[in-house]
């Protein structure tokens, strides 16, 4: 173990993945986390078991776990040792081990941690003033508003977060230093700033406040980012101002129209919200209004129909196509033959311009409808074109046909990029779980196969501009001719 390795784990999600490190504990098995954490010194692991431990009431052997972590410079590692000594009580020892020294206290991301145990601890203006220098980040502002939740300070906050907003409104009229005009460069993070204070307020109880802060906000002429209307017409639903939140979407449909349409339905108003659903799509047309139509009907059983309402988007191009949600609602539904249809039914330009979607969205459906043999067939023929690529596919129909160890027997060969996450959550549905922790490569083996990967590809790509650069080549043009 090593503080090298660590880092590679953080950025690559290397070793023991962390969903599976979260999904053990689900399934008692805390001490397989134990294990890994100790013999592959595994940070995933080494940090879920001791939140579990500590969940447990075994705190101190928690801390154990996680003391050869910190005994490294590991920082998350000791950053939950103080969190783990703050809930035993031992706040002011657990604080005097990571507080920050002058130059940690530039570096936002510490600043962010430190906060957060200053605010466990209950030391809520310490917490704001490490936090203050760096509240021109937006993501430190949010930091700050969630960190205090439901401590008491929402005073302090505010008088904190208006300051902010007034020295930014300064900032955001002051005349550019480029053009000499007010080019308003930080009416984002104003406008953020308003909405922070706007959360803030309303988790106070101060509601009409919250209210007032957006409105005025909207009324004032200013142009602000295209999400604004949304958080706004969200507060209004909040609050039930069905009325106000109506003549909003009106003025603004693409934003509003959605949400108050949900508003409507909550209120026991579900047909007026299916009427002004279809008038939206019929007006405008916009595939954020069909999708909120679409949720209605399914909400109501009306599977049918809401497949129906998306069938306008089944051909588009970018994140507004509805197919894939559409097949899962009719395989929910008990009808994954009918979601082959509509698979099927699909043109053959768009077929053409996704093969692999669609080819992988069809073996799905086929597992899904029991047609097991018949995706096996398709994708042994698919991998014979393309050796490795359909391997996990292919797993999971031998996996459904009941022939797992078949599927283990490939997932175990194969050199699919997921091979490393498909393979324990085969073992893991059977049952197999210290077979799946150990079907995973340490920290060690999976960096020093990701290097060799990205060896492998520079080589790659080197032989490649040689074969595209002809005065690359030697023996060819790039030889000096002889004198």
């Amino acid at each position: 173990m090593n503080i090298d390795d660590l880092s590679w784990q953080a950025r690559h999600h290397g070793g023991v993945y962390p969903r599976m490190a979260r999904t053990l504990p689900d399934l008692g098995q805390v001490e397989l986390l134990v294990r890994a954490a100790r013999e592959r010194g595994d940070w995933n692991c080494a940090e879920a078991a001791a939140r579990e431990l500590c969940a447990a009431g075994k705190c101190d052997r928690a801390l154990a776990l996680l003391d050869p972590f910190a005994e490294i410079g590991w920082r998350p590692a000791e950053w939950l040792t103080a969190e783990i000594m703050i809930h035993q009580g031992h706040g002011e020892k657990a604080l005097a081990r990571v507080r920050p020294d002058a130059t940690e206290l530039g570096d936002g991301h510490v600043c962010a941690r430190h906060a957060e145990l200053l605010s466990k601890a209950g030391r809520i203006e310490e917490a704001v003033d490490v936090l203050s220098p760096h509240l021109g980040e937006h993501w430190l502002r949010s930091r700050l508003v969630e960190i205090t939740e439901g401590r008491g300070r929402d005073d302090l906050v505010l008088d904190v977060l208006t300051r902010e907003a007034g020295h930014m409104e300064a900032a955001e009229g002051a005349a550019c230093e480029r053009c000499g005009g007010s080019c308003g460069t930080n009416r984002t993070d104003r406008w953020h700033v308003l909405l922070l204070i706007s959360q803030v307020l309303e988790r106070a109880g101060r509601t009409d406040e919250a209210v007032e802060v957006l409105r005025a906000e909207r009324a004032s002429g200013r142009r602000h980012p295209v999400n604004f209307p949304e958080y706004y017409a969200e507060l209004l639903a909040r609050q039930g101002l069905i009325e106000e939140l109506g003549a909003l979407a009106a003025e603004d449909h693409r934003s509003a129209l959605d949400v108050y349409a949900k508003a409507l339905e909550d209120a026991g108003r579900a047909d007026e919200a299916e009427s002004v659903l279809r008038e939206g799509i019929a007006t405008h047309d916009h595939p954020k209004d069909r999708a909120a139509l679409m949720g209605l009907l399914v909400r109501q059983g009306r599977v049918d129909e809401a497949v129906e309402t998306g069938r306008p988007t089944y051909e588009y191009y970018d994140c507004w196509n509805f197919l894939q949600w559409a097949l899962e609602l009719l395989v929910e539904d008990g009808r994954p033959d009918r979601a082959l249809e509509l698979l099927d039914g699909q043109t053959d330009e768009y077929i053409k311009e996704h093969p692999d979607q669609v080819r992988h969205l069809r073996l799905w459906l086929l597992g899904e409808a029991g047609r097991c043999k018949e995706g096996i067939s398709e994708a042994t023929a698919l991998n014979e074109r393309e050796p490795g690529e359909w391997d996990t596919a292919l797993a999971r129909l031998l996996e459904q046909d009941g022939r797992t160890e078949e599927a283990l027997a490939l997932l175990r060969s194969s050199t699919h990029y997921s091979v490393h996450h498909e393979l324990p959550d085969v073992l893991i549905r059977h049952g197999r779980l210290a077979a799946a922790l150990d079907a995973i490569p340490t920290i060690a083996e999976s960096r020093a196969a990701s290097e060799q990967r990205k060896r492998e590809r520079e080589r790659e790509a080197a032989e490649q501009r040689e074969q595209d650069d002809p005065w690359a080549a030697t023996g060819g043009f790039s030889v000096e001719p002889p004198s």
